[in-house]
């Protein structure tokens, strides 16, 4: 009898099976540059995708191809590539959907690093993006034009835990004939599989959640296999013939796969965007606890909104598991595990004040990083969003007066003392 496995098996089993050469349990660290060929005509065989193997780690390696198939898993999806890091995957992700003179249609609520890189980085590759409200649903449809390629949104934003109608935005997309890529990153599989709620494409920085303890630097990039990218000539890429593999159609030759393969054979054979076997090695661990780790942050982390909500020193708490948060409803009705780990603060006391309570705080470490074990902390005006206008800081729910906060897994009566020695001295 055969029955569909749980989340918790597969975050341990997916992808993986006892190496067959030793009988090792843990997947191996396969540490090689190169694979030795049976003959030439195996050789030719796979340079020709005629047969699936590995050629060069620059495209695959087994470490690696066991770790983007334990997260294609886990999202749902047909097939997924690992690469070094999570802008990397962003950058992966687009690229055999656009060309010169194409556009994005692009979420205001984003981490300023994605910002940067679809507003000025873009620009270098001839492309370009427009950053629309994507709670206004009129507005992303006015935005979609004929360059348009995708649409583009992170699952719960960064840094403000907004929380994206990823179904609302999907049907827009579908309407448009373009994919909806999604950033899961904030969320991870464990709250939401944004594909089950109709994305085609979900990228993740596995430094992140999936990994879990700030050892790694890597990103993921999943496909639905369920985009039809012949049905129009938007996608030339995958739907006409590739020079390179004589005059291969991707999508006519392999369907469902035919993004996947493409990402491997032509995106990391280009752009080299590789992720290191050790890195996978440690991600592939970290996955094994996901859904432990999920839980009690996002408890620590309702804990921890509903306790500052009430002091009188914060203005305002973004975290959508509150009521107050205009997408509470939105998140109870699509991450109903919980709104994540990831929300900021407004401080009474504008810039300064927020300089003095991250300076003061002693639990929490202050990093340009989140999802790890540890409660972490950022003032995103300062840092990670400091290169956008003031308007656009606020439009991405990093004003100056804003704290992000990555709630740990940590005892939440530890993290919330920390939390009020620091807003004391800050007020003082």
């Amino acid at each position: 009898m055969t029955r569909t496995q749980g989340f918790d098996t597969l975050q341990i089993h997916a992808g993986t099976a006892p190496d067959p050469a030793t009988g090792a349990r843990q997947v191996p660290i396969y540490q090689t540059t190169a694979y030795v060929f049976r003959d030439a005509d195996h050789a030719a065989r796979l340079f020709n995708l005629q047969e699936v193997g590995n050629i060069y780690s620059r495209l695959t390696n087994p470490t690696v191809s066991a770790l983007a198939a334990r997260i294609a898993t886990l999202e749902g999806g047909a097939g997924a590539f690992c690469c070094s890091s999570g802008h990397a995957a962003q950058i992966m992700a687009f690229f055999p959907l656009m060309e010169p003179g194409r556009n994005v249609v692009a979420s205001s609520r984003l981490y300023g690093g994605t910002m940067q890189q679809l507003t000025n980085t873009f620009r270098k590759f001839g492309w370009s993006a427009k950053f629309v409200d994507f709670d206004d649903m009129d507005a992303v449809k006015a935005a979609i034009d004929d360059d348009t390629r995708a649409l583009f949104c992170e699952s719960i934003a960064n840094p403000g835990g907004h929380v994206t109608d990823l179904p609302a935005i999907a049907a827009i997309a579908d309407a448009a004939g373009v994919p909806l890529v999604v950033d899961n990153t904030s969320a991870s599989p464990w709250l939401i599989r944004p594909i089950e709620h109709g994305a085609t494409i979900v990228v993740h920085s596995v430094t992140k959640y999936l990994t879990g303890n700030g050892t790694v630097t890597g990103g993921a990039v999943v496909d639905s296999g369920r985009f039809d990218w012949s049905a129009s000539g938007k996608f030339p890429s995958l739907s006409q013939p590739e020079p390179a593999y004589h005059g291969l159609k991707f999508h006519e030759a392999l369907g469902a796969m035919a993004y996947t393969f493409w990402g491997i054979a032509i995106g990391l054979r280009d752009l080299g965007m590789t992720m290191n076997p050790q890195g996978a090695h440690y991600s592939l661990m970290g996955i094994e606890t996901l859904s432990l780790r999920m839980a009690k942050h996002v408890e620590n982390a309702q804990k921890v909104a509903e306790w500052l909500a009430r002091h009188p020193g914060v203005e305002a708490v973004s975290y959508a598991g509150l009521p107050t948060s205009p997408s509470h409803e939105r998140a109870r009705r699509l991450l109903p595990r919980g709104a994540g780990a990831l929300f900021t603060v407004a401080l009474k006391g504008g810039y300064d004040t927020c300089v003095k309570f991250v300076d003061s705080l002693e639990l929490f470490s202050l990093v340009a990083n989140l999802g790890d074990t540890r409660s972490l902390v950022i003032h995103p005006a300062s840092t990670t969003h400091r290169q956008l206008s003031p308007e656009g800081r606020a439009a991405a729910g990093a004003a100056d007066n804003v704290v992000r906060l990555s709630i740990g897994i940590e005892d939440a009566a530890d993290i919330i003392a920390d939390l009020e020695q620091a807003l004391a001295r800050a007020a003082g």
